[in-house]
């Protein structure tokens, strides 16, 4: 199993920018495909990135695509979301999350995730 910490949430301005991290302890994080999701207020939770064990592939969200950019440091164990270009609607609960059948293959869907952090919340005001 994998135990997973969000952190660098918080407030931004609109326009501003956020760097997300999340620190994997447990089982090897390479072994994992890794996954951004976010939940804004009254909403279902969405499917923001994910990248694969080594960084070979990336997936985003058509209206992220641009301003957040995905990584991962597997000799920190940690993922990383750097927001730039924030906007009110990007406020929200951010999980990261980990996949065992998404090591390789990019995984969009929350059901394909095994294991989930606490979440880390951002706010963006206008």
């Amino acid at each position: 199993q994998v135990q997973l910490v969000e952190s660098g949430g918080g407030l931004a301005q609109a326009g501003g920018s956020l760097r997300l991290s999340c620190t994997a302890s447990g089982r090897t994080f390479s072994t994992y495909g890794m996954g951004w999701f976010r939940q804004a207020p009254g909403k279902e939770r969405e499917f923001v990135a994910c990248i694969t064990w080594g960084g070979g592939r990336i997936y985003y969200t058509d209206t992220m695509e641009g301003r957040f950019t995905i990584s991962r440091d597997n000799t920190k164990n940690t993922l990383y979301l750097q927001m730039n270009d924030l906007k009110p609607e990007d406020t929200g609960v951010y999980y990261c999350a980990a996949s065992v059948t998404g090591r390789t293959t990019v995984k969009r869907s929350a059901k394909d995730y095994g294991y989930w952090g606490q979440g880390t919340e951002v706010t963006v005001s206008s």
